[in-house]
């Protein structure tokens, strides 16, 4: 008998991921396409590049808040053109799944990645925004868990969710270039300057990691160290709520470990308190950027 398949889904602010995935968690094909304008129909087109007989389900994690029964997209901040929209509107005939993108990866890493040793964590992707999902006494707690949209500066800047002070507009991925552009808008000097043909508002994350990881650059350090603190702000505030095992940290800023995460750790020290931080593992996700659709999978196979 064909081994049962599944199709996770990872859908953010800047790729949507889609693979074939098995019970065991191995993926076994997947796509990667930017998170478009017409997002809906890459993913129908990428949905339908891989799927086979074989396939008993769907799964699908996405960046905002969700209704889950509805299977629809209540709010997105960082993917506004699925907001409202109901994942039954892609006529498969399939079931479907649908869970925050982050609760998602915090499933994928509590199945077979760095949460498997773990009975109580949280999970924070680090990316184009911030996310959270949480894993108590071994099973994903459906909650929002929009750790990234947590007020820690309360007449602070204003965050694409029509918030003030959240987590995510101090520590994600674009207040990292914002903030270097900033820099270079008032005169400070940097090699980022001739990075994207001398077009500063051109500038990714990529080119800020390099430039401080690589050449040193004291504008891209200074921007990752600045992001870090606010982190460190927000991992506190979760330890003493929560008071988990282990913070579990995933997404494409993990890249910059020895600036952004260390910075992060040592405010958190700071900050959190001092009997719940010794307790706590702060730690890399194992899975990379597979966390998130190998978590979708597995709703399937629950």
């Amino acid at each position: 008998m064909p081994e049962k398949l599944a199709i996770g889904i990872d859908l953010g602010g800047t790729n949507l991921r889609v693979a074939l995935v098995t019970r065991q968690g191995e993926v076994l094909k997947k796509i990667k396409e930017p998170s478009s304008e017409d997002v809906i129909a890459t993913l129908k087109h990428a949905i339908g590049e891989i799927m086979t007989p074989e396939v008993e389900g769907v799964g699908i994690g996405v960046a905002g808040i969700i209704d889950r029964p509805e299977k629809k997209v209540i709010v997105s901040p960082n993917l506004p053109q699925v907001a409202g929209y109901s994942f039954n509107e892609l006529g498969l005939s399939v079931p479907i799944y649908v869970e925050n993108d982050a609760n998602a990866a915090a499933l994928g890493e509590a199945r077979c990645g760095a949460g498997v040793e773990f009975r109580d964590f949280v999970l924070l992707t680090l990316g184009t925004g911030v996310g959270g999902g949480m894993i108590y006494e071994g099973k994903l707690l459906k909650m929002a868990a929009e750790i990234g949209h947590m007020s820690i500066a309360a007449d602070g800047k204003k965050c694409f969710c029509g918030n003030n002070g959240c987590l995510e507009i101090y520590s994600s991925a674009r207040a990292i270039t914002a903030a270097v552009v900033r820099s270079l808008e008032g005169g400070a000097e940097s090699i980022l300057k001739q990075c994207c043909q001398g077009n500063i508002y051109r500038i990714t994350p990529e080119d800020v990691y390099r430039a401080a990881l690589q050449e040193g650059d004291s504008v891209s350090r200074e921007a990752l160290k600045e992001a870090g603190r606010y982190l460190g702000v927000g991992i506190a505030n979760v330890i003493n709520i929560m008071s988990p095992e282990a913070v579990i940290l995933a997404g494409g800023l993990i890249g910059a470990w020895n600036i952004y995460i260390d910075e992060a750790i040592k405010e958190a020290s700071k900050r959190a308190f001092k009997s719940l931080f010794q307790k706590v593992s702060i730690i890399p996700a194992s899975l990379g950027d597979e966390a998130g659709i190998v978590g979708a999978a597995s709703l399937v196979f629950q």
